[in-house]
């Protein structure tokens, strides 16, 4: 991840905006899947255990659920009224790439797969594109951005403020995080070495035919 500011330097103000912003940033547009969005929100559950920051924790927890709600109904949008083609096309490299991944885990997981993206950096700045591309109801969208937002936008920055009391919080939360970077990278090869395998196994079956037809 990139553009990682160091909160605890920022004033009360500039954190909130900061973080906001981010959040928005990283739920509805594009080149947000280059933020730290889970390192902010836990950042700023830090910030906020120090009384001289002046940052408050309910203020800054309901700022950010009303950023990430706010930022993927944003994308959705963005994708229901131009369309996969249009988006692809104004991406390149490796966000052309991230795309279709997160084209290919909505069509695995349909509603589920915008409560989960919340935890996977990269899926859930382009899972709102995708579900508007696809024209998935507005209403199911709407609450499974609402269910999916809670635990990321308000529980993280809940687990920073707790963390900074009773450190072996903070020392949990790593271990979590590190098992679920993991997993996701593990459940990422199962999906690249399926994916090959069957694209062999589809290759393979039209020669099977042609020897049949030819033997016949």
């Amino acid at each position: 991840m990139i553009l990682d500011p160091d909160l605890g330097a920022l004033t009360a103000l500039a954190v909130y905006a900061v973080v906001w912003g981010f959040i928005f940033a990283e739920s509805g547009l594009l080149l947000g899947f280059l933020l730290p969005g889970d390192t902010l929100l836990f950042g700023a559950g830090l910030v906020a255990a120090n009384p001289d920051s002046g940052v408050d924790l309910v203020v800054i927890t309901v700022g950010c659920l009303v950023a990430a709600v706010a930022g993927n109904e944003v994308g959705y949008y963005t994708g229901r009224r131009f369309g996969r083609t249009w988006v692809e096309n104004r991406e390149k490299g490796r966000a052309r790439e991230q795309l279709r991944r997160a084209e290919a885990f909505y069509d695995r997981y349909g509603w589920w797969s915008v409560v989960v993206a919340r935890w996977i950096p990269w899926v859930r700045t382009f899972i709102p594109v995708v579900a508007g591309a696809a024209a998935m109801d507005r209403r199911a969208y709407s609450t499974a951005n609402v269910v999916g937002a809670l635990p990321w936008a308000v529980g993280l920055p809940i687990l920073g403020y707790y963390a900074a009391q009773f450190p072996i919080l903070r020392t949990i939360s790593y271990l979590i995080a590190g098992t679920a970077i993991l997993g996701t990278l593990v459940a990422a090869v199962v999906v690249i070495a399926r994916d090959r395998r069957a694209g062999r196994t589809g290759d393979a079956a039209p020669d099977a035919t042609d020897a049949d037809e030819q033997a016949g």
